[in-house]
């Protein structure tokens, strides 16, 4: 009995544990380098149908990245929305995936040296 209930006990910790994380964790962001850009221009629109005959939008944007120390490269990423003019973005990339998640933030939250390659 003492040894279910232990078990029991455990396994819910773990559980709990589990869902927490994957509530509070963007998993698309671990292992990321973070670079910044501004959106300066208007997203070129791509459609796709679906087998089912639904339409799907998406917006591509090809925008400058800058690295909190300077390094720049250029980037293309997609988003379901098209984008707010002149927000700034915290692009999470990885080497062999590109853009895996993206956030707008405020303009005080750049980095000086990517502010400066964005001019």
């Amino acid at each position: 009995m003492k040894k279910t209930t232990i078990i029991l006990i455990t396994f819910v910790v773990v559980l709990g544990g589990a869902f927490l994380f994957l509530q509070n964790i963007n998993i698309n962001r671990l292992g990321t380098d973070k670079y910044y850009t501004q959106i300066t221009g208007e997203g070129k629109k791509l459609e796709e149908k679906a087998s089912s005959g639904e339409v799907f939008v998406r917006y591509e944007y090809t925008l400058r990245a800058v690295k909190e120390d300077g390094e720049a490269k250029t980037v293309t990423f997609t988003s379901q929305n098209p984008l707010r003019q002149q927000a700034y973005l915290e692009l999470f990339i990885k080497n062999d995936k590109g853009v895996t998640s993206y956030e707008e933030i405020n303009e005080d939250k750049v980095p000086q040296k990517a502010k400066e390659k964005f001019i």
